[in-house]
């Protein structure tokens, strides 16, 4: 069971989105609030298990809430729900703390599964700004993502680019394969990459291989 917090300024959005959830089993709304100082006050009592915060509140907001939220002692993972669609937004919200990003014209059944992969301790991008958050990277040549990650992480990297699978660098590198998948899995954070097609789009168009 996901237990919920609807942040969101609008009751017609969030009434909208209460009737989405009690279509599944697995979900329950425990909490409501309309601005950033509602959501701290319920958050601190316990007992979220998700946020489903907009970015646009009335006073506190955006990514100086999600900053305070990291803040708070076992705060919930948070998902944005948002109708801004604009890369820049969403790589703020990201940076801040919030472990997924999705738009309001996005599809029940994306939201829905957005949810359950954010409550289980994942990241979920909405596909098309996912793209728009590629493309901006790779468009930005003074800054290469890459230049972030460790030499390890690099290496990792160059190896999966050519054509290496997880057994086959783990083999090579003489580690586990849980070790190469975690190396993996914080390259693909970094780089704010939600696919391997991301990753390989990205090392064809720098060379990297």
């Amino acid at each position: 069971m996901v237990r919920i917090l609807i942040a969101d300024d609008h009751a017609i959005v969030r009434e909208g989105l209460k009737q989405l959830f009690a279509l599944d089993k697995d979900i329950v709304v425990a909490g409501e609030a309309a601005n950033g100082v509602q959501v701290l006050e319920i958050l601190s009592t316990g007992g979220i298990d998700l946020l489903l915060l907009d970015m646009t509140m009335q006073g506190m907001s955006g990514a100086n809430l999600i900053s305070r939220i990291c803040l708070l002692d076992n705060p919930p993972p948070i998902l944005i729900l948002s109708m801004h669609n604009e890369p820049q937004v969403a790589r703020k919200a990201l940076s801040a703390g919030a472990a997924g990003y999705l738009t309001k014209d996005s599809g029940h059944e994306i939201l829905l599964a957005a949810i359950h992969k954010v409550a289980s301790g994942g990241h979920f991008i909405e596909h098309a700004l996912a793209e728009k958050l590629a493309l901006e990277s790779y468009a930005n040549q003074s800054a290469l993502l890459h230049e972030c990650l460790s030499d390890r992480e690099m290496l990792v990297f160059r190896m999966i680019a050519a054509g290496q699978n997880l057994n086959s660098v783990a083999i090579d590198l003489g580690i586990s394969n849980k070790t190469v998948s975690a190396h993996k899995a914080n390259l693909m954070r970094k780089m704010s990459f939600s696919s391997n097609a991301q990753l390989m789009r990205y090392a064809i168009a720098n060379g990297i291989a």
